[in-house]
């Protein structure tokens, strides 16, 4: 087909989740409640780490920043979906589109990251502890948050320009509730091979060393448990872990399922999709709160101070 004829799709329209319309209002509420419930149990995280003491240590401090991370990943999407249930057209600009799926991809690679120096930072608390304070130095977490963002920007950038590659001829109904490069080559009248190729490498190779880091910390922390003879330290070591490990397989599981794989065999797996970018980032500072009596505490303590006091 020559350039000359095709024709320029300027935008797209997302088919969303509701086949049916009278679902439309009900999902519109669920999603509402959850949305509002993710805001508010990751800004409840972030505030409580930043003005109570006992929490300023590199472990909490990569917490509030995958709240953070969390909250603007959630309203990468969310909001959009929100409009799109009481909306009769669903369009999207191919603007908007490209700027939703960079977005998208860097946040998604700024959690996997974190998720990984998270690991790092637990690893070194239960394999040095004497000299935790020492090698997790506030200037040593700002440098490995950096490298998050820093990374997670480069492999985004990259997303799109594969993306901007993609040629369309008329095709605009995307069958997903966000952009993304999957559902969007599927649209393409060019040939795409290539493109999937570089698309899954970039995919594949921060996956891969993600992937390592947490394989050896882990195999390094389950290393000095087993050493442990105390049987409150295995305890303590465990739970600690466990909180972690929970949200890296709640994300890093869904993603691989994703993203690791051509688009010839992509169905539009959008409950697959639903589960990391609305329900991951909901789950995880309650997954955190429920499992950390320091945290539990500190929240106490903090919003304690703003409730009326009943008088003796």
């Amino acid at each position: 087909m020559n350039s000359t004829n095709q024709h320029k799709v300027e935008e797209f329209t997302l088919l969303g989740l509701a086949s049916f319309p009278k679902l439309s209002i009900a999902l519109f509420i669920l999603l509402l409640i959850v949305y509002s419930l993710t805001m508010l149990g990751n800004l409840v995280i972030i505030v409580t780490v930043q003005f109570e003491a006992r929490l300023h240590s590199a472990m909490y401090y990569f917490l509030s920043r995958l709240s953070l991370v969390d909250l603007c990943y959630a309203t990468v999407t969310i909001p959009k979906m929100l409009a799109d249930f009481l909306s009769k057209s669903n369009t999207i600009s191919t603007n908007a589109c490209i700027t939703q799926l960079f977005f998208l991809h860097f946040f998604a690679g700024t959690e996997c990251i974190l998720l990984t120096v998270m690991a790092y930072d637990r690893y070194v608390a239960i394999c040095n502890p004497l000299r935790y304070s020492s090698i997790m130095n506030k200037t040593k977490c700002h440098w490995l948050e950096l490298v998050c963002w820093v990374i997670s920007f480069f492999h985004s950038i990259i997303q799109i320009i594969l993306t901007c590659q993609l040629k369309f001829c008329g095709l605009n109904h995307i069958d997903h509730f966000f952009c993304d490069i999957h559902p969007l080559s599927v649209l393409a009248c060019s040939d795409i091979f290539i493109i999937e190729i570089v698309f899954v490498a970039n995919s594949g190779m921060i996956s891969a060393l993600c992937f390592i880091v947490l394989l050896l910390s882990y195999m390094g922390i389950i290393n000095t448990i087993l050493k442990t003879r105390s049987e409150q330290g295995m305890g303590k070591a465990f739970s600690t872990c466990a909180s972690h490990l929970i949200v890296v397989t709640l994300f890093f599981g869904p993603c691989v399922f994703i993203y690791l794989r051509p688009s010839v065999a992509y169905a539009a797996d959008k409950m697959v999709s639903v589960f990391y970018t609305v329900v991951t980032p909901l789950l995880n500072p309650i997954i955190y709160t429920l499992r950390n009596k320091e945290v539990k505490t500190a929240m106490k303590s903090f919003f304690g101070k703003w409730l009326p006091r009943k008088d003796k």
